[in-house]
Order: C-alpha cells, then sequence, then structure tokens
C-alpha cells in the first residue's frame, strides 16, 4: 500500500499538469506516471551532446523533456504554479522556464549585461517571484536578481547577496527569508570558470529579508576553514538551514563538509566518521532534506558516495557507493540520488544526469 504522502504528491502533480500535459505522454509515460509515487525534474546531456530539461518518475522513467540552450545546473519549482526553472550552469547566460501543464511553450530569459547566472534560485512560495543567484563580475560581488513570473519572468530588481561567488540559495517557508549560499570565490566569465582567489576566499552563510534584501545574519567560515566554500543548503522541518561544502584546501586535510544553523544560532558542523569524510574526498556536490523521515542526504561525485545523516542526532545511517553520483532529492521513505553516468532510482537512462535534482510537490 502507498504512503499517504506519496499519494498526495502525486494527485498534486497531475492536478497541477493539467489535461494537456497528460494527454501530451506517450502511453508508456502515462503509464509510468500513474505508477510512481513522486515526480522529480532534471537536466541532462543526450547522446548527441544536446543539452534538456526532464520530468521523472520516482522509478527513472523519463516523462517529459524540454530542450535547453546549453548547459544546466539547478532547478527552482513552483508548487503554486507548477513552473520549472533550469538555470544555466556558471557563467551561463540564460535559465528556462518550463510549465508543466502545457498551456504555454518553454520560456527563455537572460541575465542582463554585467551579470551571469551562478546556476540556482527559488521562487517565492506564492509562486510570483523568481529568485536567481547571478554574479555582478565587474563589481565583484554576489547578487540576488528578481523576476515577475506574472509577466513573462521580467526582471523587476536585483538585491545584494551580501557575499562572494553566490552559488545556491532558497526562500524560507513563510517567504519572508532569503537564505544564500556565499561560496567565497571570485569569478569572471573572461576566465571562465577558473577560481581567481583561492588564497583569500570569503565564504559565508546569509539571511536576509526577502522583501527588501537587508542583511539579517551573516555567518563567515572561521578563519581555520576560509577555503571552504559554502555551496548548497536546504531547511529541515523545524526551519533549520542545512549546508553542504566544498574544500580549495590542501587534499590532506579532512575539514567538516556538512552543518546547520538557525536564525540567532552560530554555525554547526556535522563530525562525520573519518572514513565517511575521506569518501566525500572534500567535495559534497548537492544536499537536501527529507522533512517527512527528518533525514539529510548528499552526495560527492569526487569518489562516488551517497550518504544519509540523522536530522536530530547528526549520526549517519547509511552510506553507499553511488560512481559519479550527482543530484539528491527526497523520496517517499528516503533518498533519490541521480549519477553523471545515467542512473536514476534502479534504472540507467541514456542520458548524463546533470549535478541537482528536485522533487516536484
Amino acid at each position: 500500500m502507498q504512503a499517504a504522502s506519496a499519494l498526495i504528491d502525486r494527485r498534486h502533480f497531475l492536478k497541477a499538469a493539467g489535461a494537456v500535459f497528460l494527454a501530451g505522454l506517450a502511453p508508456g509515460a502515462a503509464e509510468a506516471l500513474m505508477r510512481s509515487d513522486a515526480v522529480y525534474a532534471s537536466a541532462f546531456r543526450d547522446g548527441n551532446g544536446a543539452f534538456g530539461l526532464a520530468i521523472l518518475s520516482e522509478a527513472g522513467d523519463i516523462l517529459a523533456t524540454a530542450e535547453l540552450p546549453g548547459r544546466a545546473h539547478g532547478l527552482a519549482s513552483s508548487p503554486a504554479t507548477g513552473k520549472v526553472v533550469a538555470f544555466a550552469r556558471r557563467p551561463g547566460m540564460y535559465a528556462l522556464v518550463m510549465d508543466v501543464d502545457g498551456n504555454a511553450p518553454p520560456l527563455v530569459i537572460s541575465a542582463p549585461e554585467g551579470r551571469h547566472y551562478y546556476g540556482h534560485g527559488h521562487f517565492s512560495p506564492d509562486g510570483r517571484i523568481l529568485y536567481a543567484s547571478e554574479n555582478d563580475f565587474d563589481g565583484n560581488r554576489g547578487m540576488i536578481g528578481l523576476y515577475d513570473a506574472r509577466d513573462g519572468f521580467r526582471r523587476i530588481g536585483e538585491f545584494e547577496a551580501h557575499g562572494l561567488g553566490t552559488h545556491d540559495m532558497t526562500v524560507s517557508d513563510d517567504g519572508r527569508l532569503l537564505i544564500i549560499a556565499n561560496g567565497g570565490i571570485e569569478t569572471h566569465p573572461d576566465f571562465g570558470r577558473t577560481k581567481l582567489n583561492l588564497d583569500n576566499m570569503q565564504p559565508s552563510l546569509v539571511l536576509a529579508d526577502a522583501a527588501t534584501g537587508a542583511l539579517i545574519e551573516k555567518h563567515d567560515m572561521p578563519e581555520a576553514l576560509r577555503q571552504l566554500s559554502t555551496r548548497h543548503v536546504d531547511v529541515d522541518a523545524r526551519g533549520r538551514v542545512w549546508f553542504a561544502c566544498q574544500y580549495e584546501g590542501p587534499r590532506t586535510d579532512l575539514p567538516p563538509l556538512v552543518g546547520h544553523f538557525a536564525r540567532g544560532e552560530d554555525l554547526r558542523f556535522i563530525d562525520l566518521p573519518r572514513q565517511v569524510t575521506q569518501a566525500l574526498g572534500n567535495y559534497v556536490g548537492a544536499i537536501a532534506v527529507n522533512r517527512g523521515e527528518g533525514l539529510v542526504g548528499i552526495t560527492s561525485p569526487n569518489k562516488g558516495m551517497a550518504v544519509t545523516i540523522d536530522g536530530k542526532s547528526g549520526r549517519v545511517v547509511n552510506e553507499r557507493a553511488v560512481a559519479d553520483a550527482a543530484g539528491i532529492a527526497a523520496s517517499t521513505a528516503s533518498f533519490a540520488v541521480s549519477s553523471y553516468r545515467g542512473d536514476f532510482g534502479d534504472k540507467k537512462q541514456a542520458v548524463n544526469w546533470d549535478q541537482h535534482i528536485i522533487r516536484l510537490r
């Protein structure tokens, strides 16, 4: 018997998708959707080198796709509107909006002059505003771009991210806070993906006012961990922010890679077992929270590892080898994991999944 939460997820997706989307599915895809406990999205590259955005079942069946103009990285979705956005990989200049109800063709939006996307963004809870991580590359500062989802995703403003090398970001459940991971790494599109300040990094985690962009809290990495780049974030059921890092220092170091904090508290790092830290290779590529189960999941492609952590005790409850592990997102009981090799769940597709996956709610 399927869990009630799984049924709710699928029913909500079917309601948001609408008749046009469902009618457009191939018979096999429609059947796969009805069997699925959850629905996901991920960017990919196919065997011909073309890039796309896919909607998937929990079993790894591809339900629908949209072409992308280039390689993507992270994604955002709005439960309120059913829209899914794929952001170009840094230093990309596009974001693609896919409307899962099928009533509108995919829409490509572009970063303004002097900005590029950092590969991540998030919707406001009501789906009206899309926030996007951006780089003011000549000003050497992270920015959050604001786009009006009710008006063709017209760019309506920007906020300072209060840090350098802005990467992942999310929004609190009540819509009042922007939660920003500033990786602390200087880049410029003239130099591609080259990291320009590894000896003088400034990683931080920021809470900002979602209405004004005003700084509420900023947590800099301790001096001894200045080369620990804060990259990805997620929020648990208690409103606690979980963050994952990538270390740019000596390979022989074994710094903490995962931590959490709440408003008004200092950062707390999880003391992972030494063998787990070694297996992560000083690099966590993605993090996700399973709120229903109280779990935190992380992946690392460096040595091919997926780790599940108890969100209350910080204890590792599961670790498994996943070659070229990429994205992670909550599943019915634990986590769905993808790989660059095309693995998703129990299936292997003839594509290369990109770094992140999201669960559509």
